[in-house]
């Protein structure tokens, strides 16, 4: 088992930056691959970024590459969603999410993921 609590969302102008960080616990944390989602109202869930177990490969959806950076501290169990240049477009509820060994193909796929954090809140005004 792992539990997830996503923070660091809110209230931002378009073209500023927020850090969302997403606390692990349970099941070890470095051994496992982990994602970024978003979910907006009337949306279904889309992929945003992922990142391996070791952090040596990271992938992006096309429309947060360049302005998102994912990361992870394995020594803090925490992994990290840096978002730059934000765009009104990028408002949604942000989740992390876990997916086990050999998966890699299909990281963009949320049904991949076994387990999910509840969700952060973050909104771009214009």
């Amino acid at each position: 088992q792992v539990q997830l609590v996503e923070s660091g969302g809110g209230l931002v102008q378009a073209g500023g930056s927020l850090r969302l960080s997403c606390a692990a616990s349970g099941r070890t944390f470095s051994r496992i691959a982990m994602g970024w989602f978003r979910q907006a109202p009337g949306k279904e869930r889309e992929f945003v970024a992922s990142i391996s177990y070791s952090g040596a490969n990271t992938y992006y959806a096309d429309s947060v590459k360049g302005r998102f950076t994912i990361s992870r501290d394995n020594a803090k169990n925490t992994g990290y969603l840096q978002m730059n240049s934000l765009k009104p477009e990028d408002t949604a509820v942000y989740y992390c999410a876990t997916r086990p060994p050999y998966t890699g193909t299909y990281y963009s796929s949320p049904s991949v993921y076994d387990y999910w954090g509840q969700g952060t809140q973050v909104t771009v005004s214009s």
